[in-house]
């Protein structure tokens, strides 16, 4: 049997060893941990009841990691994307059960059909020549502008849900309550993670579970001793899981009525959230899942070439052995994903961690698979991790790290620099990523023209800018 599993993943040719597989194995999980506490706090707040989240996460991360396991044969972990979840909730649902004037309004179970069209359309584009003309379409510098766009969203999200910084009337966004103690903690934590991060690579590969845990003991003990305006505890119930019932099959429902007119949303009797027609839908449909596909492709394809290569897994021409098993394992993943109630599964980068400590095959993802599978009798436990205060500083400091790409856009280059802008600030201002893409790719489009270098351009982007043209009129309304 041992003999078997060897070959089966390569040991031998990968000079791996059981005890590097195990170690390594754990480490990713230790470091990719804070997704449990992270994901299902921050996409309850679309509606999916909070247990059937906490299983979709757990259950979704572990299936999709045996997925490319077996398939690829590489040492890279999967689990809901930090980015696509925010993307997910603020943007196409709308917050708290689709009620925030940001979000498009669809409901959580449309917005889970949408996620499953964008892994389709992942599987398919995986083993086709489609997948090498859409990367090499769009220049480097806007693909980075957009993971640094996505981080800089990320990190608002994070200090808004913190209370760090809130709405205003005037201002649109001001200074939170600094006297709140819900705040005073999400700050403690924040700089947790900051101090943290910056210490040695042995601490800081597990800043975030660190940070996570740190942050929440802090809570319960000020909790405990009855410090006046914390957000109270509600102790999680093992009943709360029979929740996945529901997000277990929602993207079912969410195609029934995805070209459908959505009714307005009402809170207290008050318009919270406008009515969107069928013909809305339609059109903003694709712009949506094109946000989607185009994230989960570039943030997979980056990931995998980042680890394998840390693993260095490269042929001897320097290419990635299975890179297109990999990527059709991480379609995978979102399909999987997104029929169990949580948005598209990615690859993650801390799957390196696991790598530096002695993971080279795919064997490694079994044994993260199996803790994702056991960490749902924990559910009890993360009662004190599913709050704000306490899971914020994660998102901040995944902004952090996106936003290291900045410094692979060409700012010399004004098409670029502009187009780049454009997208960074757009998806911050606006709320949401999709928007974010499309004033980067308009404004590139434009400033291409200008310049008269139109040759250099692919067909491709000024398809897309003119149809993200026609989004914004339907979304303006001018179209309706």
């Amino acid at each position: 049997m041992k003999e078997r599993i060897m070959k089966f993943f390569k040991f031998e040719e990968r000079r791996a060893t059981f005890k590097g597989e195990f170690i390594g194995g754990l480490v990713t999980f230790l470091a990719m941990s804070y997704i449990l506490a992270v994901n299902p706090s921050m996409i309850s707040a679309a509606g999916i009841p909070r247990g059937g989240a906490f299983i979709a996460t757990a259950l979704g991360a572990s299936i999709a990691t045996i997925v490319m396991s077996l398939v690829a044969n590489y040492p890279v972990a999967l689990a809901p994307g930090m980015g696509v979840n925010a993307f997910f909730t603020f943007t196409i649902v709308g917050g708290i059960a689709g009620t925030s004037s940001f979000g498009l309004g669809y409901s959580w179970q449309e917005a889970l059909a949408i996620s499953f069209l964008g892994g389709v359309l992942f599987v398919i584009i995986s083993f086709t020549p489609l997948r090498k003309k859409l990367i090499e379409a769009i220049p480097s510098g806007l693909k980075a502008a957009i993971g640094v766009g996505i981080g800089f969203f990320i990190a608002f999200v994070g200090l808004q849900n913190a209370g760090i910084v809130t709405q205003s009337s005037s201002t649109g966004v001001t200074l939170g309550n600094f006297s709140n103690p819900n705040v005073l903690v999400a700050i403690f934590g924040i700089i947790l993670i900051f101090v943290l991060h910056n210490l040695n690579s042995k601490v800081s590969r597990f800043s975030f579970i660190l940070a996570i845990l740190g942050t929440a003991v802090l809570y319960a003990v000020l909790s405990l001793i009855g410090v006046e305006g914390l957000t109270k505890i509600e102790l999680f119930k093992y009943s709360e899981l029979a929740g996945f019932k529901d997000s277990f099959g929602g993207f079912i429902t969410g195609f029934k009525t995805l070209f459908q007119d959505s009714p307005a949303v009402l809170v207290d009797g008050v318009v919270a959230r406008e009515a969107m027609t069928a013909s809305a839908k339609l059109i903003t449909l694709p712009f949506i899942v094109f946000a989607l596909l185009f994230v989960d492709i570039f943030d997979t394809a980056g990931t995998l070439v980042a680890v394998t290569k840390a693993a260095k897994l490269e042929d001897e021409n320097g290419e990635l052995p299975n890179l297109d098993k990999a990527l059709f394992s991480d379609a995978i993943g979102t399909l999987i994903s997104s029929a169990m109630g949580t948005p598209e599964i990615t690859s993650y980068v801390e799957s390196s961690t696991g790598v530096e400590s002695g993971a080279r095959t795919g064997f490694s993802n079994l044994v993260v698979a199996f803790l994702f599978l056991i960490s749902i009798a924990l559910y009890p436990v993360m009662s004190v991790f599913g709050i704000f205060p306490v899971t914020s500083m994660a998102l901040v400091l995944v902004g952090v790290l996106m936003a290291a790409q900045i410094k692979e856009i060409n700012w010399d280059d004004k098409a670029i620099a502009i187009a780049s802008f454009m997208t960074i600030l757009g998806m911050v201002v606006t709320y949401s990523v999709s928007d974010g893409i499309a004033f980067g790719f308009i404004s590139y489009s434009v400033s291409m023209l200008a310049q008269k270098r139109a040759k250099e351009v692919h067909p491709l982007i000024f398809i897309l800018s003119v149809g993200f043209v026609i989004y914004f009129g339907v979304y303006s309304k001018l179209f309706m």
